[in-house]
């Protein structure tokens, strides 16, 4: 018996579709039916040259009409996979890719993007029952209400009162600049004008902004050791040699700032990671080193809203404002309401850096740049802060007397300001060791030695102000079982 006839092959034919891919949604026919030819294209599955079958049979092989495939083919030209030629038909134009297997070409990265990558600090993500790792959100002291308020305002107000443009745009609008500049004055002691100030991202927005602008590779970047990652990131980033500046109980130590260098970074208000407060007799010597070397001190303020302790320090900008460029950030005060941040300088380092800025930069939203000055006009930022306050110092209280119940004899640095604590590990105890048996209790910690490049007791830090009392009790307890000195196993802890 015969068996079934095989119809013999169309020109092309084996490289083809059976069926159309599924459909996009919104995606109209011959867009998917472009689509799918052009995924066998770029496949190899059609070779360069591949002469496609006559319009008829292609549409009748896809199940469209000749209307619908001629729409496709002609897109697929206009985009150069296909050619046609008079009496040479429809033939693939673009050459098959190179083997699946062949290892990819190496990104020709600059040095600026490798030194970058190379100070990243990874996430290490993953779930526990306590996260006591910095940078935990604390959506509840976010001033939502108030927020959405002054959006509103400022909405309708830009729709009825449209502002003349204003020369200085790159800044920010100059109504938020006068409102930064009255409570930085009125609140932290500054020495600033509208004109010196710049709206921008957030602190990493300021501090990538002036190490492109003052560093390079030949020129010092010194800066406090430990420090925020971030920071050595962005100055490193530049090619500059780092300095690290041993920290102390009283925060950096200036008889050990290097003779020359050209930026100095430092957290004088509260010392990033060990909370430790700059005295006015070393932030004095700062100034007169700076002024010596002709460097420019970056003041990284990032808790100068978080005092819980009492009303902050004043800030050291306002010793010497032509030496200090305060950076400060409302990314924890504020945040995820709003990610806006500001830097102040002098008057002729705004300039260039509004003169710069349009090459990588634009100024934050306007709409919540003009909401923020509307906060902070009204009193509502100030109000926000007094409640913010109080629950951060609870928390801050709970959790201290939570470690001096579970782990007496350890030290704990209070912190005077921030969302952390700092905590020295005692003598024999590693900060992989304490990590790995806290994460088997489900307990997640931050170890403090990569955040810094020269010897330190080993310490880890617990965030608390995104913690419930019962939470951060509760953490505590775990932790103190997996840590004692005769813990039993970690995973032994019940929950």
């Amino acid at each position: 018996m015969a068996g079934p006839r095989v119809r013999p092959a169309m020109r092309g034919e084996a490289g083809l579709p059976a069926e159309l891919s599924p459909p996009l949604p919104g995606e109209a026919l011959h867009a998917r039916v472009a689509r799918t030819l052009r995924g066998v294209i770029v496949a190899g599955t059609l070779p360069q040259g591949t002469r496609l079958p006559g319009h008829r049979a292609l549409a009748a092989r896809l199940g469209v009409s000749r209307n619908t495939l001629v729409d496709a083919l002609a897109q697929l030209e206009a985009e150069g996979y296909l050619q046609t030629r008079p009496r040479s038909g429809t033939r693939v134009a673009v050459p098959a890719p190179p083997p699946a297997d062949a290892p990819p070409a190496p990104l020709p990265l600059s040095a600026w993007a490798t030194r970058a990558l190379a100070g990243a600090v990874p996430d290490v993500g993953g779930d526990y029952a306590v996260d006591f790792r910095v940078g935990q959100p604390v959506p509840e002291l976010y001033p939502a209400g108030a927020w959405a308020q002054a959006l509103a305002r400022q909405a309708r107000a830009a729709e009825h009162a449209p502002r003349p443009p204003d020369p200085d745009a790159e800044l920010g609008p100059l109504e938020t600049r006068r409102a930064l500049a009255a409570y930085l004055n009125a609140e932290r002691g500054a020495r600033v004008t509208p004109d010196m100030v710049m709206l921008t991202g957030g602190t990493q927005a300021s501090l990538d902004a002036l190490a492109r602008v003052f560093l390079e590779e030949g020129r010092v970047a010194a800066l406090e050791d430990p420090t925020y990652p971030g920071a050595r990131a962005a100055l490193g980033a530049t090619g500059a040699a780092l300095v690290p500046v041993p920290v102390d109980e009283q925060g950096l130590n200036p008889a050990l700032l290097p003779t020359q260098a050209t930026l100095l970074y430092l957290t004088p208000g509260a010392q990033y990671p060990t909370t430790a407060l700059l005295p006015a007799a070393r932030q004095a010597e700062v100034v007169a080193w700076a002024a010596r070397c002709g460097a420019f001190v970056l003041e990284d303020d990032y808790a100068a809203d978080l005092h819980h302790g009492g009303r902050p320090p004043a800030a050291m900008q306002g010793l010497a404002p032509e030496r200090v460029l305060l950076l400060g950030s409302f990314s924890k005060s504020l945040a995820p309401v709003t990610r806006s941040g500001y830097l102040v300088a002098p008057r002729e380092v705004i300039r260039v850096l509004a003169g710069t800025r349009p090459l990588t930069d634009r100024a934050p939203a306007t709409l919540d740049a003009r909401a923020l000055a509307d906060v902070l006009a009204s009193g509502a930022y100030a109000r926000h802060l007094r409640g913010a306050r109080q629950a951060i110092r609870h928390r801050h209280e709970v959790l201290l007397a939570a470690l001096a119940a579970g782990l007496p004899g350890w030290r704990v640095t209070p912190a005077r300001a921030g969302l952390h604590v700092h905590l020295t590990l005692p003598p024999g105890l590693s900060e992989p060791e304490a990590v790995g048996r806290a994460a088997a209790a489900g307990v997640a910690l931050t170890p403090a030695g990569p955040l810094a490049q020269l010897p330190r007791p080993p310490a880890v830090l617990l965030a608390f102000a995104h913690l419930s009392p019962e939470r951060l009790r509760a953490g505590v307890t775990r932790l103190a079982r997996a840590l004692a000195p005769n813990a039993r196993n970690p995973t032994d802890v019940p929950s």
